[in-house]
C-alpha cells in the first residue's frame, strides 16, 4: 500500500515531509497514527494555512481550519504551540496571535471569549512561550488597528496579526474558503504535530497552491 510506504519512509527519517497523494485524508491520517510505525509525537496534530492577501500589510496564518473540529482549552494550546514553532521557523520570532471571537468583550457565555482571555493571561505567564497573544478579537480589531482604535482597544496584536487561533472548524474553514475565492488569496498549508510536517492540499487546490505547500513544509521541517 503506497500510503503505508510513504509513511514508513517518513518515520524511519528517510523523508522530511509527507504529501497526500490522490487518496482520502483519512486513509493518510490512519496511516500517521499508527502506534506500530507511524508519525505520533505525543503532540495534537494540527492544521495551519499561511495566506498572502493583498490588503493586508505581511503574510497571515490561521489555525485551525481542517483537523480538530471544536478544540478546547487544552488543544488550544497544542494548537498555538504548534503554530507558534512553525513560524518561529520561517523566521518571525515573535509572532503576534490573535485569539478570535465574535465579540471583543469576554462573555460568560460564549465559551471562545473565555479561552482567549485564559489563553492571553497563560502568556503574560510564560506558560505559552515565543508569542505575544491577545484575545479575545473580533475578525475586524485583529486586522485592523482603526477598528481596534475606534473601539478603545489597546493592544501590542491588533491590527498586526500574525496568526489568527480559530474558535472551530467551521468558522476557520469558512475564513480560508472567502479569502481564496473572494479575496483571491494565496496560500499554502500544512499539518503539524507529526514527525514531519504533512502536506495535505485538497484536491480543487491549485498548483500554485500545492506547490507553495511543499514549501511551507520545508520550511517547517526544519530544526531550530
Amino acid at each position: 500500500m503506497a500510503v503505508e510506504m510513504a509513511v514508513k519512509i517518513a518515520s524511519s527519517k528517510q523523508a522530511d515531509v509527507l504529501m497526500k497523494g490522490k487518496v482520502g485524508s483519512s486513509t493518510l491520517l490512519k496511516c500517521v497514527l499508527n502506534k506500530e510505525w507511524g508519525l505520533r509525537t505525543g503532540n495534537l496534530l494540527s492544521h495551519i494555512a499561511l495566506f498572502e492577501v493583498d490588503t493586508y500589510h505581511k503574510l497571515i496564518a490561521v489555525t485551525d481550519v481542517a483537523m480538530n473540529i471544536a478544540p478546547n482549552l487544552k488543544d488550544k494550546i497544542a494548537i498555538v504551540n504548534n503554530s507558534v514553532l512553525c513560524l518561529n521557523k520561517l523566521g518571525i520570532s515573535l509572532p503576534k496571535v490573535a485569539v478570535l471571537g465574535a465579540v471583543e468583550m469576554v462573555n460568560e457565555n460564549m465559551e471562545a471569549t473565555l479561552d482567549a482571555a485564559l489563553l492571553s493571561k497563560m502568556n503574560q505567564r510564560d506558560q505559552i512561550r515565543n508569542c505575544i497573544i491577545d484575545g479575545p478579537l473580533a475578525f475586524d480589531n485583529a486586522v485592523s488597528l482603526e477598528s481596534a482604535q475606534v473601539k478603545g482597544i489597546r493592544s501590542e496584536v491588533a491590527g498586526d496579526t500574525d496568526l489568527l487561533l480559530m474558535p472551530d472548524i467551521e468558522v476557520g474553514n469558512v475564513l480560508y474558503k472567502s479569502l481564496v475565492f473572494f479575496a483571491k488569496a494565496k496560500v499554502a498549508a500544512v499539518i503539524l504535530g507529526a514527525q514531519v510536517p504533512i502536506v495535505l492540499t485538497s484536491r480543487s487546490d491549485s498548483e500554485q497552491a500545492k506547490y507553495d505547500s511543499i514549501l511551507l513544509a520545508a520550511a517547517a521541517s526544519k530544526r531550530i
